[in-house]
């Protein structure tokens, strides 16, 4: 029996609960979990199951209570917050339901930002946001500013602007959940495109329609996974630049 590669993005035993007024919230609530390169999930369930909250752990926006995150192998228990600054710039892009867009910054500076702290020259930056924007439709946007786009547009920006480095790993919190029925399949278009290249993606979505795009579907209520199954009809997926097909293996 070959040996199990090891996986991109593991989990085990994560929790989070939410101290403000009244009872504590229990977010998360002991999730493990198994990503390798090239699988596309979504994670679906009413507000307030927790989904945000695992993704913002996943991605280190959040501390977790108790359990722990590993990255290519890697334990992530002693990141500061500067080393998951670093880690999103190369290796977890995050798009956000509201764009999270510098207002003051035009679309080009938007899409660039990332690449220049990542340390990428500036001509190269420029090369690749050329593309990027390109390739989603906004040319002759770039010197626009984020509040002089629709919705749509911004949420295409802001995906440019979590690519643009090329990380292994797409996180995506309701990307589409701000956005009209035009917005929405523009979305899960995109998102399918590019993982049909390889892009590993996880996406936090209430929208039965995006979720029909992954190739497996995470149920959470509660803090907890309830259901996991692989969608039929899913296509084949590619590998990642590791060659490692995806895998994804979550238990509750």
């Amino acid at each position: 029996m070959s040996e199990r590669p090891t996986p991109f993005l593991r989990a085990e035993g994560l929790v989070k609960t939410h101290y403000g007024e009244g009872a504590p919230a229990h977010a998360v609530r002991g999730v493990d979990l198994r990503l390798s390169r090239g699988e596309f999930v979504a994670v679906t369930g009413p507000s307030g199951a927790g989904k945000s909250t695992l993704l913002h752990l996943l991605g280190g926006l959040q501390r977790p209570d108790a359990g722990s995150i590993w990255l290519d192998g890697e334990r992530t228990d002693s990141y500061s917050e500067a080393r998951w600054a670093v880690e999103r710039r190369k290796r977890i892009g995050i798009v956000f339901q509201f764009f999270n867009l510098v207002s003051d910054l035009s679309v080009a500076d938007n899409v660039e930002l990332p690449a220049l702290l990542a340390g990428v020259p500036p001509k190269q930056a420029r090369a690749e946001r050329e593309a990027l924007l390109g390739e989603l439709g906004l040319t002759g946007k770039e010197r626009s500013m984020p509040g002089e786009l629709s919705g749509g547009e911004q949420q295409r920006v802001a995906l440019a602007r979590a690519l643009v480095n090329h990380p292994p790993l797409l996180l995506a919190d309701e990307p589409a959940g701000s956005l009209d029925s035009k917005g929405t399949r523009e979305v899960m278009r995109l998102l399918s495109r590019f993982h049909q290249r390889g892009q590993s993606i996880l996406l936090v979505t209430h929208d039965a329609r995006l979720a029909s795009a992954a190739d497996r579907v995470i149920c959470f209520f509660d803090g907890r996974i309830v259901d996991d199954a692989e969608l039929d009809g899913a296509p084949p997926r590619r590998a990642g630049t590791s060659g490692v097909s995806g895998v994804l293996e979550l238990k509750d």
